[in-house]
């Protein structure tokens, strides 16, 4: 006999899950007595806010590919973890987000912190359940785990009532994972494509998401370069092919370098891999037209519900991205001046002018460039910030990026100690804006303890920068709410034992990255970038000046 907390971790256990983040509660303390006896084949890490620990998860979904689990507690515990499961769900990876519930004799009355999960969760997540009877504990279990990890990845939400948790029952915990083989292409469907892609002038290939397999990315590389056809990633997933191929182009997401919006509109065919076509990556859906794109579209997805969901494509494909490009052989076309011109735009996208500012975030980027080990692993929140480690950061085979799809401010850190817990042996670079950093800088204290202490870059330029920008290029001169009166960051850092320290000229950053690289308990650099340098291209004046010329003209 178990109570419902050990049969839910053993199935847990045996599912493959090996960590799981969250703040313990008094409505699972089945489960954490159930965790008291696996130290070392699923450890529990305990966070300081439920939103750090939901953006932990959801981060380690993405760098694993194995669902990222998060523990928390009923009502404000839930609410506060939404965060990472709205984060899970726009980055299409997977996550399991169990929370505790009030018993199952209160439901429906309003108890003390109930909240209907489903209800609250219906528009978040992939699939939500309660789960009320300890004997389909494990049936329902791995259900949420298959449903998290098949088809387009997404969070799971699961409720356990308490005393469902802290019920005994004979019922046997899980033993092992469903082995689930992704669909492949029909090989009619592979033939039409190549014939498609051949018949192009300007041939492009659109990638996304954060579930490719090495042997996958291998594919993709081989084919694209075989092919001589340049390859464009939606926002935030340029990871997924080497950048310093001939073939890669660009990032198509928020602020489009112009050759890449170029190339989207420009394109004749468009191979769209595992791509869900959101907002950013469509140029707010103006680069193709709605519902039936000028570019031939083909449209390959392991979800059959993204085919067709917002573009009606030339040829959808459904099988999951890593069958296809493995099954999918080169091509050959006179496009060898669109592809050279497309690569042309990329590295010209990279070289940006001195910038007005003490720390200069180019020079930053062109150092971490030549000094990260080609592994490493960068992360980021939300906010102009973004725009540095993004766009002008050139991203090996074997390097990582960790950034919200979301724009969820307040991820950087947590992400990163995500990847730290994850890949302890690995570097791994948070570069966060100043109000980034305090969504969820508490999280400080949860490295620490977990010894998973990143290098954190502070861009410091006291104003929400993104709100900022909008602001003057709006509403020029009226500046209203987006000033920020800073903490010590450095001495905020070393209060949780980290080496720290303040860096007040360019000049200065080569030597304190190299201090904080060497560091046992990780290092946070506070970088003194002024406020006139919220663009790699454009300054705060400029803007400022663009928005009371437009309102001149208007």
């Amino acid at each position: 006999m178990r109570h419902g907390g050990q049969i839910l971790i053993d199935s847990l256990v045996a599912l493959g899950a090996r960590k799981c983040f969250g703040v313990p509660g008094e409505s699972f303390l089945a489960v954490l007595d159930a965790l008291h006896d696996t130290a070392g084949r699923l450890d529990f890490v305990n966070c300081r806010q439920e939103g750090g620990a939901g953006f932990m998860a959801a981060a380690w979904g993405k760098l694993t590919g194995s669902p990222g689990i998060a523990f928390v507690t009923r009502g404000p515990g839930a609410t506060n973890a939404s965060i990472g499961v709205h984060t899970a769900m726009q980055d299409s990876v997977p996550m399991i987000l169990f929370i505790g519930q009030v018993g199952t004799a209160m439901t429906g009355r309003e108890a003390f912190q109930e909240v209907d999960y489903r209800a609250m969760f219906g528009p978040l997540a992939k699939w939500t359940v309660e789960i009320d009877r300890i004997g389909r504990l494990p049936e329902l279990v791995a259900r949420a785990w298959t449903t998290a990890t098949t088809g387009r990845p997404g969070p799971v939400v699961v409720a356990l009532p308490e005393d469902m948790l802290s019920a005994r029952s004979d019922v046997a915990p899980l033993t092992r994972a469903a082995r689930i083989a992704p669909a492949a292409p029909d090989p009619d469907a592979v033939a039409e494509a190549r014939r498609m892609l051949g018949e192009a002038a300007r041939p492009l290939i659109l990638i996304a998401g954060a579930n490719w397999s090495g042997a996958g990315r291998a594919a993709l590389r081989a084919f694209a370069e075989g092919s001589d056809i340049p390859v464009v990633a939606a926002f935030r997933y340029q990871d997924k092919i080497d950048n310093n191929s001939k073939v890669f182009a660009g990032e198509a997401g928020v602020g489009m370098p112009p050759h890449v919006r170029a190339l989207m509109s420009g394109a004749d065919v468009i191979l769209a891999l595992n791509t869900r076509f959101g907002e950013n990556v469509t140029g707010g859906y103006t680069l193709l037209d709605v519902p039936v794109p000028g570019q031939r579209v083909i449209h390959v997805h392991a979800s059959d519900r993204e085919i067709g969901k917002v573009y009606q494509p030339a040829l959808g494909i459904h099988a999951h991205h890593d069958a296809f490009v493995r099954a999918v052989s080169p091509i050959s076309g006179g496009w060898a001046g669109w592809r050279a011109e497309a690569r042309a735009g990329y590295e010209a996208s990279l070289d940006v002018p001195p910038q007005p500012s003490a720390v200069d975030m180019g020079a930053v980027i062109a150092h971490l460039q030549d000094v990260l080990p080609g592994d490493a692993i960068l992360t980021n929140g939300a906010g102009n910030f973004s725009i540095w480690s993004n766009k002008l950061f050139r991203y090996a085979e074997d390097a990582r990026l960790l950034a919200p799809q979301s724009g969820a401010m307040g991820y950087g850190l947590p992400a990163a100690i995500a990847a730290r817990i994850a890949y302890p042996d690995r570097t791994v670079v948070c570069v966060a804006g100043d109000g980034d950093l305090q969504m969820t800088s508490q999280e400080l204290a949860t490295a620490a303890q977990e010894r998973a202490c990143p290098v954190i870059l502070v861009v410091n330029n006291g104003t929400y920068g993104t709100i900022r920008a909008h602001q003057e290029r709006h509403y020029p001169d009226r500046v209203s709410g987006t000033a920020l009166a800073n903490p010590d960051f450095a001495a905020l850092a070393r209060a949780h034992g980290f080496h720290a320290e303040r860096i007040a000229a360019t000049a200065d950053f080569a030597a304190a990255f190299a201090r904080a690289l060497a560091s046992p308990t990780g290092g946070l650099l506070d970088l003194d970038v002024s406020a006139e340098a919220l663009t790699p291209r454009q300054s705060l004046g400029q803007i400022r000046q663009a928005g009371r010329d437009a309102a001149k003209n208007a």
